[in-house]
């Protein structure tokens, strides 16, 4: 009888991802959020189903995603189905939230790099390359449009895109990071509160207020200040691209735990739950606010001025 209500189990949730990849893929506007449902079926079948019988689900799921979806949806399914089978195995095993977080953003992480890793070496495609030199073409044909129409254009804005551009190329390493985790922190949103209803264990998430990175961070962001201003290297090198990259993804821990503690701050002095969160949405919108909070986030971390505060 176990076996058998397995099989039902796996076989409805299959069809229910059946569902979600065919609008994933092929309705526009609902597949945008459809895509980030696709985790769930995995989620709930490793979750109440020891580690053999998650991963023979996950080879279901990738074969019915190559005759729902043709070869192009195998890397959908395999990004989404490993990430959701991680994440339910740690439920499974009662590891925590903050720990399947993590391994499932690692996981998306990995998947990611493969695929791209993947599209480069066997069909000498690189979307971020392609893309970028899409918008260089972009920013051409409207700079020689404006100067058709006896328009002046402004080449300092010009260049301001151009170094975006040059940016974004650099900082493509913090951005599959930032993707995968981004995308996780999706992934549990949707399928957590749904996966609940259906009699899954999920430990909830501590309150914001209460996040504090470890010191160590602190002290790797300062390491890294200091090693760019004493090696200074060259634009493009290997060491470049490396502290480039870390201090971008150390700079928004510092917001993160600066977030944190406006947050803090809100509740100690009893405000209403709106202002933190208009706080944050502005920091976001203004740049000016990043560096006020990236140092409110520094000052807390190094002199623990939530504690410092909570005792008086």
């Amino acid at each position: 009888m176990s076996n058998v209500h397995k099989l039902t189990e796996g076989a409805v949730l299959l069809a229910a991802f059946a569902v979600l990849l065919l609008i994933s893929l092929y309705v526009p506007i609902l597949g945008t959020v459809a895509i980030f449902f696709l985790a769930l079926p995995f989620i709930m079948f490793a979750a109440k189903n020891n580690r053999m019988s998650a991963i023979v689900f996950l080879t279901g799921g990738v074969l019915l995603s190559l005759i729902i979806g043709s070869i192009m949806a195998i890397p959908l399914a395999l990004t989404f189905g490993l990430t959701g089978t991680v994440i339910g195995d740690f439920i499974r095993e009662k590891k925590g939230r903050a720990s399947s977080f993590i391994a499932g953003t690692l996981v998306f992480l990995a998947s990611l790099l493969l695929q791209y890793a993947a599209a480069v070496a066997l069909f000498n495609v690189n979307f971020i390359e392609e893309g970028i030199g899409l918008m260089e073409e972009s920013i051409s044909m409207s700079k020689g449009m404006l100067e058709g129409m006896g328009q002046n254009v402004d080449e300092t804005v010009v260049d301001q895109f151009t170094a975006g551009l040059q940016m974004i190329e650099t900082l493509t390493p913090s951005l599959f990071v930032m993707t995968a985790v981004i995308s996780v922190f999706l992934i549990q949103l949707v399928s957590f509160p749904i996966a609940k209803r259906f009699g899954i264990n999920v430990e909830g998430w501590k309150p914001f207020r209460e996040m504090n990175l470890p010191k160590s961070i602190l002290w790797y962001y300062l390491i890294t200040i200091v090693a760019s201003f004493i090696f200074n290297p060259a634009e493009g090198s290997y060491w470049f691209l490396a502290l480039v990259n870390i201090a971008f993804i150390l700079q928004l821990f510092m917001i993160i735990q600066g977030l944190a503690f406006i947050f803090f701050f809100s509740h100690l002095k009893g405000f209403p739950k709106a202002v933190p969160i208009i706080a944050t949405v502005f920091t976001f919108l203004i740049p000016f606010l990043l560096y006020i909070v990236r140092i409110l986030g520094i000052i807390d971390l190094g002199f623990d001025l939530r504690h410092r505060l909570g005792k008086k």
